[in-house]
């Protein structure tokens, strides 16, 4: 009797599976670039402010209240955690935490999204090690 190849079945089977597997990768990075900009647009935000008061604008302008109003949304509440006595080192040092600190949540968020749904081997290595035998 001769041999009957593999039912058409499994074979489809294996293929949905890679599919959903591509989709996921998909999905995940694209979730993390998601959070990746949203973090970088505020920490340029705050960067921007700072620029703004350091520099001495004129806060009446349009765009420098539009980037004050922003800042002021996306400070994480840092506003007054340092209080010198200048206006311009205050808005430096609050607002300058604030852009490090949203820059360290998109970065571990992602990094936490990315361990723990990417499987195995599709996740970022920090280091690799070689052995010589």
């Amino acid at each position: 009797m001769p041999q009957q190849p593999d039912p058409v079945v499994e074979r489809e089977e294996i293929v949905e599976r890679a599919d959903r597997v591509d989709s996921k990768i998909r999905v995940v990075r694209m979730v993390c670039a998601v959070i990746d900009v949203i973090c970088w647009v505020f920490a340029i935000v705050l960067a921007a402010h700072i620029f703004l008061v350091v520099a001495g604008a004129n806060m009446a302008n349009g765009f420098a209240q539009f980037i004050s109003g922003f800042a002021g949304g996306v400070n994480l509440g840092l506003s007054d955690l340092f209080v010198p006595g200048s206006e311009k080192v205050a808005v430096l040092l609050n607002e300058g935490l604030a852009a490090i600190l949203w820059l360290v949540v998109g970065a571990v968020l992602t990094g936490l999204i990315t361990r723990l749904a990417l499987p195995v081997e599709y996740r970022r290595a920090w280091y690799r090690r070689t052995t010589i035998s």
